[in-house]
C-alpha cells in the first residue's frame, strides 16, 4: 500500500509527461525575490484558512513546508533542513535554532 503524501508531493502536482512538479515550474518562470514572496504568501494562506476547511492539521503541515522552503532558500548556510517530513504529513524538528 502506498501512502500519499499530500503535503510534500501531492499526486496531483505532477500530472504532465514530463514528471515536473508544479513548484519547480512556479520557481523557473520568476526571480529569486518573487519566489521568497510567493512561498511567504503561501504560508500566510495556508495559516490564515486552517480554522476554516476542516483540513486544519495538513494546511499547518503545508504552511511549514513552505516556510522550511523558503527558509533553505534565503539561508544558503544550512547543511541540514530544519524538519523532515514523514508519509503521516507530520514533521520532526531537526536542530533548532
Amino acid at each position: 500500500m502506498t501512502i500519499q503524501d499530500n503535503v510534500n508531493h501531492p499526486k496531483h502536482y505532477k500530472l504532465n509527461e514530463h514528471g515536473i512538479e508544479c513548484i519547480d515550474a512556479i520557481q523557473a518562470t520568476m526571480s529569486k525575490e518573487g519566489f521568497e514572496e510567493y512561498l511567504r504568501g503561501n504560508v500566510l494562506k495556508y495559516l490564515w484558512r486552517c480554522n476554516y476547511k476542516g483540513h486544519k492539521i495538513q494546511d499547518l503541515h503545508k504552511a511549514k513546508w513552505y516556510l522550511a522552503k523558503l527558509i533553505s532558500l534565503v539561508d544558503k548556510d544550512i547543511t541540514q533542513p530544519m524538519f523532515n517530513f514523514d508519509p503521516r504529513n507530520t514533521i520532526e524538528v531537526t536542530n533548532e535554532q
